[in-house]
Order: C-alpha cells, then sequence, then structure tokens
C-alpha cells in the first residue's frame, strides 16, 4: 500500500513509546522506582499497539492485526501507565494491590480478546469497529481499560498539580512523599500529563471528522508526545524520599 500519512503517524508513535519507555527503563534501572518500572510497561504495549496499527495501515487489517491493536491499544496499556500514578499518589501498598488486579485483568482480558469470536468480514482498508465485531464482554474491557485509568491518570495529574501549586505535596500518603526542587516545573509536568490523558482519550470524538484510522494514529502520536514531556519534566522536578522493591 505504501507511504500513507496515517502508517507514518502510527511508525512516529511507536518510536516515540520505545524511547520513552527506554528513558523510564534506565531511570528503573539506576533508581528502582516502582512508578517508572510501570511506565516502562506501559509504553511497551504503546508501542505493540502502535507497531499494530503501522503494519494493518501498511499491509491491510486482518483479524490479528485487529486483536493486537484491540487488546493493547484499547484495553491494557492505559491501566499500566495508571498504575505509575497510582504508586506516586498512593504510595507502595496501594500500588502493590493494584499491580496484583491489573496482572489478573491484563491475562483475562488477553484470554478474552484472543478467543472471542468475531462477526462479519474486516475491511482491509478501514480500522474496524469493536461493536461490530465483538461481543459485549471484550467491549465492556476496552471501556474498563481506558476510561478508569485515564481518570485516574487526569484527575490525578491535575490534583498534583493543584497542590504543588499551593505548596503541598503532591501525594495522598506520607509513603509516596516526593521532595519537590521546583514547583512550577512539577506543576508544568502534571498538567501536561493532564493533557495528554485528555488527548489519547480523543479518538472517538475526532473519528466522526477525521475517520477511525486517522484519528487513532494522530491521538496516539500526539498524546504519547505530550505525556513524554510531561513525565520528563515532572521527574526532573521532584525526588523521591526512598525507593521501593517494585511489585512485591
Amino acid at each position: 500500500m505504501g507511504v500513507t500519512l496515517n502508517t507514518a503517524l502510527a511508525a512516529m508513535s511507536a518510536i516515540i513509546s520505545v524511547a520513552f519507555g527506554l528513558s523510564t527503563l534506565d531511570r528503573w534501572l539506576r533508581r528502582r522506582r516502582p512508578h517508572e518500572l510501570a511506565w516502562t510497561i506501559a509504553m511497551g504495549l504503546f508501542a505493540i499497539a502502535s507497531l499494530s496499527l503501522w503494519w494493518a495501515e501498511a499491509r491491510g487489517w486482518s483479524t490479528t492485526s485487529f486483536r493486537m491493536f484491540f487488546l493493547f491499544g484499547a484495553i491494557v496499556n492505559v491501566p499500566w501507565l495508571g498504575l505509575g500514578s497510582v504508586y506516586l499518589l498512593a504510595g507502595p501498598t496501594a500500588g502493590r494491590v493494584t499491580t496484583r488486579v491489573l496482572l489478573l485483568f491484563s491475562g483475562f482480558s488477553a484470554g478474552v480478546v484472543i478467543m472471542a469470536p468475531m462477526h462479519g468480514t474486516i475491511d482491509p482498508q478501514e480500522l474496524p469497529k469493536g461493536s461490530d465485531m465483538f461481543d459485549a464482554l471484550p467491549r465492556v474491557l476496552a471501556a474498563v481499560g481506558s476510561a478508569v485509568p485515564a481518570m485516574v491518570i487526569f484527575c490525578g495529574a491535575a490534583w498534583s498539580a493543584w497542590r504543588v501549586l499551593r505548596g503541598a505535596t503532591p501525594a495522598l500518603t506520607s509513603s509516596a512523599t516526593r521532595h519537590v526542587r521546583s514547583a512550577r516545573m512539577l506543576a508544568l509536568g502534571n498538567i501536561l500529563i493532564a493533557a495528554g490523558a485528555a488527548i489519547l482519550s480523543a479518538s472517538g470524538s475526532l473519528a466522526g471528522r477525521l475517520g477511525a484510522d486517522r484519528s487513532f494514529a494522530i491521538t496516539l502520536t500526539i498524546g504519547i508526545s505530550v505525556l513524554f514531556g510531561g513525565f520528563l519534566v515532572a521527574s526532573n522536578a521532584t525526588t523521591s524520599t526512598r525507593s521501593v522493591a517494585p511489585f512485591r
């Protein structure tokens, strides 16, 4: 099919996701902070979703590419991104509980999406709709996996920015306390994170104007870029009081 704007955007979002993931992986290897490992996992999932979109745009949609994109792009990636916010805001105990829930949710979702029957015929030239291809359960998992953690990320980032601007600690418990080196940078980083979460959730509203393929490609690329910038700014504005062994 050749190179199109959609394939270029999908490839770009994959590259940004990998760069984001390598950055957080490097930070985790050096500091062993669990929120950075959660972000690394999330970026790996975003990269797989972006590569699935790129492959489908370049070679045509199929049942395999759609299942991969639906699982990694609509269900399991945002929850692992939200896990980082849970660790930062609520501390290690809440983070470990959430991790166990996410492991069960991700495994169950993978089994459902892999085994769920698909209805109708896929048009290779157009991104299939989950409502047309799947029964209720995969679509419910997608709704839960995208809406709930996106709200956690958005509200948590907005709340943290508000707390920082008031001179308070951006955490819910003392176990998650961080030393703020630059309140303005941290507030800016949290605002960018909230904006990135909102952009990633905007593909549905853009689909009517741009088409589903184009809207997903654009929101993935811009949303990941804004999130990357926000996490870099916020991470450089704080230091944790202590490191915590991840996911134990």
